[in-house]
């Protein structure tokens, strides 16, 4: 017995998760979701810009430059940007230190964020840390040579990471109204960022009723690929299958989820949220996936959502066959941590089998209890088992008096 209270005394599930923003825009998204209130996540911004890197609330500021650059960014040249990020791999590598999980997340199309972030998630990577890349591909009027570059950057960015949500900006735009400035439509991609971040690190987080934990996360989306994710809410009547249905038909979804096969789901709403509630939505989600996908879900209960109910689901492993491929790889490298290995030209082999993927589609994430949430989800797996219940013990589901009516994002309006 006293074996087992000092192991319980021990124990602790924290993950440590890190969120790095390379770049300017990755800099302004790790500002927003500092803004946000984002809890338990450490934030890391790296920049060539020296100007730009001093206006970040990061805990932590790693500036690639030297004298020669002067601080003065790389000039929209993806080579600068992975030359100075090799130039100071050893103090990227210290940031990433303990990681269990590390996002990058940049703008595609520039100088730091294109060039460096390859060699940021290849580090994060060889430290054994579940790695993955959340970045927008160009508006389309800033320039084919900008959306060439992005091109590029993705596919090596690909090689580096397990799982990979591209959002695309044009998408963005065509979804918000026509009016929309110049300085909205990027805020509006640095709140695309956050969701795909926030849709993930909710799922883990130490107040859900039921909990999924870091493993469940590794399981789905390790050596994953390419990654899609949505967020949907609604009220009244059959509220939780309405949420799932607009998390898994955002607009931003241009890519089938059908060959899925992992797919995490966390439902979020008020304590009177009823089990056959959750398992319908949950099996919503379960038939749009490969019948033999696996699900893992978790449900989050606070009174504060009213009469909401929010479903995140955050879909992967459309080739079955080359995830456990990188999984292999993942483990051999893990083990391996320990050695410093160079970090060389972006074109560098790949940790693991590349695997072509489709380009996922992202959508804006919702604000705490009020939340008006709407997204590009990922792909899901087959219908979970839900235990049966006395239905005589449930409570009724009160409607209020918008019963039925959907969180629209004001975008969308």
């Amino acid at each position: 017995m006293v074996s087992e209270i000092a192991q319980t005394d021990n124990f602790n599930d924290k993950t440590n998760i890190k969120v790095v923003g390379v770049g300017g825009a990755g800099g302004n998204a790790v500002n927003r979701m500092i803004a946000e209130g984002l809890q338990s996540v450490e934030f890391i911004a790296i920049n060539t810009d020296a100007k730009d890197l001093m206006r970040s609330d990061a805990d932590v500021k790693i500036s690639l430059n030297d004298a020669t650059s002067r601080g003065l960014g790389a000039g929209a040249d993806p080579e600068k940007g992975a030359k100075a990020a090799q130039d100071h791999q050893s103090d990227i590598e210290e940031s990433l230190k303990g990681a269990d999980m590390v996002f990058v997340t940049c703008g595609e199309g520039g100088g730091t964020g294109t060039g460096a972030s390859p060699i940021v998630a290849r580090a994060a990577h060889q430290q054994g840390a579940l790695t993955i890349a959340v970045v927008t591909r160009p508006f389309s009027f800033e320039g084919p040579q900008r959306a060439a570059s992005a091109a590029l950057g993705i596919e090596n960015l690909r090689k580096e990471v397990d799982a990979l949500i591209v959002i695309p900006n044009d998408r963005l735009l065509e979804l918000s109204d026509r009016t929309i400035g110049i300085v909205d439509a990027f805020k509006t991609a640095d709140t695309a960022l956050l969701a795909g971040v926030q849709g993930i690190t909710d799922l883990i987080s130490s107040n859900s009723y039921i909990h999924v934990d870091f493993n469940d996360v590794n399981a789905i989306l390790r050596g994953a690929g390419t990654a899609l994710f949505g967020i949907g809410s609604a009220r009244g009547e059959d509220r939780a299958t309405q949420a799932a249905e607009i998390a898994i038909s955002s607009p931003l979804l241009e890519e089938s989820i059908e060959g899925a096969h992992g797919a995490l789901i966390n439902i979020a709403g008020p304590s009177d949220l009823k089990l056959q509630e959750a398992a319908a939505a949950t099996q919503l989600v379960g038939k749009a996936i490969h019948p033999e996908a696996q699900i893992i879900w978790g449900l989050s209960l606070d009174d504060a959502y009213g009469d909401e109910v929010r479903v995140t689901v955050i879909a992967a492993g459309f080739d079955a066959n080359s995830k456990k491929a990188a999984q292999t790889e993942a483990q051999k490298q893990a083990g391996s941590a320990e050695n410093t290995i160079p970090l060389s030209a972006l074109s560098a082999a790949p940790r693991a089998a590349a695997q072509p993927q489709p380009q996922p589609q992202l959508i804006q994430t919702p604000e705490a209890p009020k939340v008006q949430p709407l997204s590009t989800y990922i792909p899901s797996t087959p219908e979970p088992v839900v235990p049966s219940f006395d239905q005589t013990t449930e409570h009724e589901v009160v409607s209020s008096s918008d019963a039925g009516d959907l969180d629209i994002p004001d975008f969308l309006r």
